[in-house]
């Protein structure tokens, strides 16, 4: 019997934020904990720890991926706390441990990641961005941000579906 894999959205967004973006990021917390998949994200403050919040208010599981080596540093929301010791450099992590992206608001550390999740091929959905990045989505609510998120992946397997039986003929 084949496990289950559970689908697994990046949260990316700044360390310290607006209590408006606060807002926003626990909102799409709480859509992603119902459709079932796992919020991860860099497990620190901010957007990071207020849709961590909003996963865990609404049942749903986190995974926060540090940047340092102790795991106190990440946010109370936090069910599982990897260590990288790596720094910025823990982004490419994220990216490229999470089936899309969606960035709320967000600083350079929150552009690195949407670059690396654009180079990896996944997608990135943009909720309130300062940016206008070509290859990335923007969504005008949490909702809808997390509803395209998921629409996109169904749409990425099919065409990796598809791919991979053009390559077997």
């Amino acid at each position: 019997m084949k496990p289950q894999v559970r689908t697994q959205i990046g949260v990316i967004g700044a360390g310290t934020c607006s209590m408006e973006t606060r807002t926003l990021a626990e909102a799409v917390g709480r859509e992603i904990a119902k459709k079932g998949a796992i919020l991860l994200c860099g497990g620190l403050g901010g957007v990071m720890e207020a849709a961590a919040k909003g996963a865990k208010l609404e049942g749903g599981m986190t995974t926060g991926i540090l940047p340092g080596i102790l795991r106190e540093e990440a946010n109370p929301w936090i069910d599982v706390a990897v260590l990288s010791g790596m720094g910025h450099a823990r982004n490419a992590l994220i990216a490229q441990s999470s089936d899309a992206l969606i960035a709320v608001d967000g600083e350079y550390g929150t552009l690195s990641e949407i670059a690396f999740g654009l180079k990896m091929g996944k997608p990135v959905v943009l909720l309130e961005s300062k940016w206008k990045i070509e290859g990335t989505k923007s969504a005008r609510s949490p909702l809808e941000a997390v509803e395209l998120a998921f629409r996109l992946i169904e749409e990425r397997k099919k065409r990796e579906k598809i791919g991979r039986k053009k390559s077997e003929k």
